[in-house]
């Protein structure tokens, strides 16, 4: 049996979502990211079609996991993530790219095409107040997925059965001085380096462990948010789970090179307005201070883990090009260590690795 181009099975399941009228003119390659997923835009024709739809490819596994450290079930799953986050987060209301048709066994899904504009490219030359109003669409979202996605909670909803715990927090952790200090070319940690940085990365898993968690995103930051119609659409959203409501605004607020856009002054107005809003809508309120503190361990410890990631696509992966965010993270994670006295200890010690990874 001769096996199909990409162009004949994308061909066919237009024609199936749309109708036998439906065309594909063309198909192009879009960039990548970090995962085993491929995408393309694939323009139509047709009559009451849309212009442009984009295609998902899976690779390998029918049930591809994107990160293998989340792959603890119960069961294995019996759907595929992203479908079964998509219908979640759909019913709760949150933004999401429609879904025209999906053929997990032939590893195609037809998704609604956002545009290339993610929130970070959309930001770049807005003033200080514009950029705001932007990031809080973006709080707005987060807090459907917390707060109206933890309310809605559905034991079918396969992010309910995973949270980031101390086993997870630990491996992360365990991550950035595996790959960032001890593999990296050149790298080296002395045996009581280790030791010290595993008894403080034990104390902050801990310290995170303790709180309440809701839904999560995982990933939720500026480049995973589409602007759409000037709405903040959400993607890449297979990975959620249960964590603490700091972890995704951390993710927001501190991913790559953030800082470039988000100033202190700023990131502070964005955190008012996250809490403001969370008591709008009924969850207890929480001292500034108490959210704060955690809010910067989650910053620290996802931080601490993409520098690792990083490395690990570079030297398993051959994907270097996520190597040239190490600067501004590594820039971020000295001046949010030196923000709490439990972890300002630790610039000394990290001071001459951090330097060597520039």
């Amino acid at each position: 049996m001769v096996k199909k181009t990409l162009e004949e099975l994308v061909g066919e399941k237009i024609q199936a979502s749309f109708g036998s009228g439906a065309r594909l003119r063309s198909i192009t390659p879009l960039a990548g990211d970090a995962s085993t997923r491929r995408y393309y835009r694939a323009l139509l024709e047709g009559h009451r079609v849309p212009r442009s739809v984009i295609v998902m490819e899976l690779v390998g596994s029918s049930l591809p996991l994107s990160s293998e450290e989340l792959a603890i079930f119960k069961e294995p799953p019996k759907e595929l993530p992203f479908l079964n986050l998509h219908r979640f987060l759909g019913r709760v209301g949150v933004r999401i790219p429609a879904l025209y048709g999906h053929w997990v066994e032939e590893g195609i899904l037809l998704l609604e095409d956002l545009g290339d504009s993610s929130l970070w490219d959309t930001v770049q030359d807005l003033s200080a107040s514009e950029v705001i109003q932007r990031y809080e669409k973006a709080i707005d979202q987060l807090l459907l997925i917390q707060i109206g996605g933890t309310k809605a909670r559905d034991n079918s909803c396969i992010a309910f059965e995973q949270r980031f715990d101390f086993r997870l927090y630990m491996w992360e952790f365990s991550h950035f001085i595996e790959y960032g200090l001890e593999k990296r070319p050149g790298g080296t940690i002395s045996s009581r380096e280790k030791e010290l940085l595993v008894q403080s990365f034990e104390e902050i898993s801990r310290r995170l462990n303790s709180q309440p968690p809701c839904l999560n995103h995982r990933d939720y930051h500026s480049w995973n948010l589409m602007v759409s119609d000037e709405e903040i659409a959400v993607i890449d959203f297979q990975d959620a789970l249960l964590a603490p409501p700091q972890y995704d605004l951390a993710s927001l607020l501190n991913d790559r090179e953030t800082d470039r856009v988000i100033r202190p002054d700023m990131e502070d107005s964005l955190l008012d307005y996250y809490l403001k809003k969370r008591g709008e809508m009924g969850e207890k309120k929480v001292t500034k201070d108490e959210f704060f503190e955690l809010y910067l361990l989650s910053a620290l410890q996802r931080d601490f883990k993409v520098v690792g990631r990083f490395h690990y696509l570079d030297l398993v992966k051959g994907k270097p090009g996520y190597k040239k965010y190490l600067p501004p993270t590594l820039k971020r994670l000295k001046r949010n260590l030196l923000r709490l006295p439990q972890t300002e200890r630790l610039v000394p010690l990290l001071a001459a690795h951090f330097e060597e990874m520039r």
